[in-house]
């Protein structure tokens, strides 16, 4: 089982990235993914997910309106479209995937938006 995410990086406030994490090893269309991020310091944080079929998705309160997150299931991948990046969204990125008994991680990705 592999998580491996791409896209993170150094980003003045305004702007915009685009995350990507490409999963191989499980069925992929049968979990639900989600984007977590952490700062040193604090607990990691769930900041967006979405169902196995992409019907459904849900975002914490401090992304909505500027967080996009989408999935392939042809590529086996999802995505996080960040816009009207702001600080405190600086922090590691990580993927990750999950049933009602399974949990992968991947080994996240940086994040640094300036001010």
């Amino acid at each position: 089982v592999q998580l491996v995410e791409s896209g993170g990086g150094l980003v003045q406030a305004g702007g915009s990235l685009r995350l990507s994490c490409r999963a191989s090893g499980f069925t992929f269309s049968n979990y639900v993914m989600s984007w977590y991020r952490q700062v040193p310091g604090k607990e990691r944080e769930e900041v967006a997910l979405i169902s196995g079929d992409g019907g459904v998705t849900d975002y914490t309160g401090s992304v909505k309106g500027r967080f996009i997150i989408s999935r392939d299931n042809a590529k086996n991948t999802i995505y996080l479209q960040m816009n009207s990046l702001k600080a405190e969204d600086t922090a590691v990125y990580y993927c990750n995937a999950r049933t009602i008994i399974i949990n992968y991680w991947g080994q996240g990705t940086q994040v640094t938006v300036s001010s």
